[in-house]
């Protein structure tokens, strides 16, 4: 029997033909997932997510603190919702092949900590002798849960705690039915205190973009002890110039889509911050100070043309994507100090 004589159509090369058809369509449908996952979410306006909640015409009819709270509500379940839902603790794919949005969802989660922190700790408090709100002491915790767990229980679940103690806060805030009514304090001194979290979050963030680079130094404060004419060991201060290790070619994406996800959270939190602590930042002529802040986090949120991050240097044909980033967070950041420094006037 020659070659020819031979069947062309075996079941054997069917099945091969069914399977790499098959494979194909998977890796495409998981190609376009990642794709659509990886999508930022869009910003939202907070005065109106707030009137939603509040089922009010006006966010003059809803009590001090409710758009603050509401805010941390909505950003943690953005996270918990958006397309894909939380990706983080994805255990199959696409998700667990993804890097871009887990990142960019630790930013967004560690903006959000420090913000209900600080409504636990400072804003619903009357004072530091005073007994922190019962919601709130529930609330915070859960968003402290590992966010990489995706079983028994999975962080979805204690996230969802979370936002719905925020929730029972914000009913006791806006209209107390058979329980205490809830407190929100909108005092200088409490946002100082928050302040002071901003600007070493948007300082760390800011140097650690820098590092894409290999010629990036930042000043450090040195003791050195000498001794005195008399032998009297002194403790010397001495700033100097301390090299940056420079970020592995591999990580400078993850830094980047890390801020942009802390950028986007802190940006809503400041326009609440702008709405329920207006009468202060007035008084303290701190309002324009705000928008400040607000405006460079939104210009560092300015839509991506490139498929990837550029990661050029100096004035060369390349982009550098983390050293843009890191000018707009360094604005913010020093938005942030003027703000301490006025709050901090008596």
């Amino acid at each position: 029997m020659s070659e020819n004589d031979l069947p062309q159509n075996t079941p054997y090369k069917g099945i091969l033909w069914t399977l790499s058809v098959i494979t194909s369509a998977i890796l495409i449908l998981m190609l376009i997932l990642s794709t659509w996952w990886s999508q930022e979410p869009d910003p939202f306006n907070v005065y109106d997510e707030a009137i939603e909640r509040s089922k009010v015409d006006d966010t003059s009819d809803i009590p001090l603190g409710y758009v603050y709270a509401n805010t941390l509500a909505h950003i943690a379940e953005v996270l918990l919702h958006k397309p894909g839902g939380y990706i983080t603790n994805d255990a199959a794919p696409p998700g667990v092949f993804m890097d871009n949005m887990p990142n960019w969802e630790l930013g967004a989660l560690v903006i959000l900590r420090d913000a209900t922190t600080a409504l636990r700790n400072h804003f619903a408090r009357d004072q530091s002798q005073s007994a922190e709100d019962p919601d709130l002491a529930i609330a915070e915790p859960y968003f402290y849960y590992e966010r990489n767990s995706w079983a028994l229980p999975s962080t979805e679940a204690e996230y969802q705690k979370g936002v719905d103690a925020l929730h029972d806060y914000m009913i006791r805030l806006h209209k107390p039915t058979g329980k205490k009514a809830a407190r929100f304090y909108a005092r200088a001194d409490n946002l100082w205190q928050y302040t002071e979290i901003v600007i070493k979050r948007l300082g760390n963030l800011s140097v650690r973009l820098s590092a894409s680079t290999d010629k990036t130094y930042i000043r450090e404060m040195t003791m050195q002890q000498t001794l005195t004419p008399e032998a009297d060991k002194l403790k010397q201060e001495h700033l100097s110039t301390e090299p940056l290790e420079q970020t592995p070619w591999m990580l400078v994406d993850d830094m980047f889509w890390e801020a942009r996800g802390s950028a986007w959270a802190l940006l809503h939190i400041l326009k609440a911050i702008e709405h329920d602590f207006r009468g202060i930042l007035i008084s303290k002529r701190a309002m324009n100070t705000v928008d400040i802040m607000i405006r460079a986090l939104e210009s560092s949120l300015q839509p991506i043309l490139s498929p990837v991050i550029l990661n050029g240097s100096g004035y060369g044909l390349f982009a550098n994507y983390s050293l843009t980033m890191a000018n707009y967070i360094a604005r913010a950041n020093a938005a942030a100090l003027d703000l301490r420094d006025i709050l901090n006037r008596g």
